[in-house]
């Protein structure tokens, strides 16, 4: 029987209550497979958005891929009798968290990188898990932020430089503005994050569809207006990353990253963004045919030991 509106995505709390506490129930090696899912599924986004780019436009490619996502999401809660909520106190929440989840940090980092090289970018867009780390323990208080989870994203991020190689920070500061946009958008990755937990009530899957929809219509008239889509002549390399980035990195992605935020919480859901730096370079090795740095064992190791500090329950440490 399909499920009701009521029973499957509407949600009781106002946008107005405070956040959740996560419980600290007894996690398993499942919750830990989904963390790991959810980095394969975003470390996709580098190599796909790589292949599209040259003859789709950022403005137009963002839109395409969430406007494909939102398809194949709605189709499957249609398979699955689930009803997406139509109040208007659910899509403000959608729509506030795309564009502080995807459409803000996205069109930024795509700006950003015009001027930015690529290295530099990966190194600024790691420093994630420290701002959600500093939000959490400074503000927002909803969640313990120990000092293991910060000597875990100090460690993380000290991965990241070494993976990505210690002559990519050497061009820092050459292009300010460029740089403190890409921090910008990583700050709104990592408050997404934390306003995520307010929308726990709902199917993560409600959720994923609600928010890809909103994105990719938000963005449709300036891609048509700036773009003109009707005059590209994108490659079929283009066209199949998009599509493939539209359900994997869109959907599925989108749908563990809230299955994580209420399993897992806000701390240890980001430090998945380390995980991102390792795979996201065996993908470029894959589909781009990049070469491995030789310093990857170092930095893997460092970005284990980071993900190690940030997710291992504090109470699995204790003697006894």
């Amino acid at each position: 029987m399909p499920q009701s509106t009521s029973e499957a995505g509407r949600s009781t709390a106002s946008a107005a209550t405070p956040l959740p506490s996560i419980a600290n129930g007894a996690r398993n090696w499942r919750d830990y497979a989904l963390l790991l899912a959810l980095a394969f599924c975003w470390s996709s986004t580098y190599p796909l958005t790589k292949l599209a780019l040259p003859t789709i436009p950022p403005i137009t490619f963002i839109s395409v891929r969430s406007l494909i996502a939102a398809a194949f999401l709605f189709a499957i809660l249609w398979m699955r009798g689930i009803k997406v909520p139509t109040d208007a106190k659910a899509w403000k929440l959608f729509a506030s968290q795309q564009l502080i989840n995807s459409t803000f940090p996205f069109l930024v980092i795509t700006w950003s990188q015009q001027y930015v090289p690529a290295s530099n970018t990966v190194v600024l867009a790691s420093t994630t898990p420290i701002f959600a780390f500093l939000i959490t323990s400074l503000i927002t208080r909803h969640e313990p932020a120990t000092l293991l989870k910060l000597a875990g994203a100090i460690l993380g991020l000290a991965g990241t430089v070494v993976i990505v190689g210690l002559d990519a920070i050497r061009g820092l500061g050459s292009e300010i503005v460029a740089e403190i946009a890409i921090l910008l958008a990583t700050i709104s990755f990592a408050c997404a994050s934390i306003f995520g937990l307010r929308l726990s009530d709902y199917d993560p899957m409600v959720v994923a569809a609600g928010s890809v929809l909103f994105g990719g219509l938000v963005l449709l008239p300036p891609a048509l207006i700036i773009d003109q889509p009707w005059t590209l002549q994108p490659t079929l390399e283009a066209i199949v990353a998009t599509i493939v980035m539209g359900i994997v990195s869109s959907a599925f992605g989108l749908m563990l990253f809230y299955v994580c935020l209420s399993r897992l919480g806000t701390l240890t859901t980001n430090a998945q963004g380390y995980l991102r730096i390792p795979i996201g370079v065996g993908l470029s090795v894959v589909l781009l045919g990049e070469s491995v740095p030789s310093n990857l064992a170092l930095g893997l190791l460092l970005v284990m030991a980071g993900v190690a500090a940030m997710t291992v329950p504090a109470e699995r440490l204790k003697l006894g």
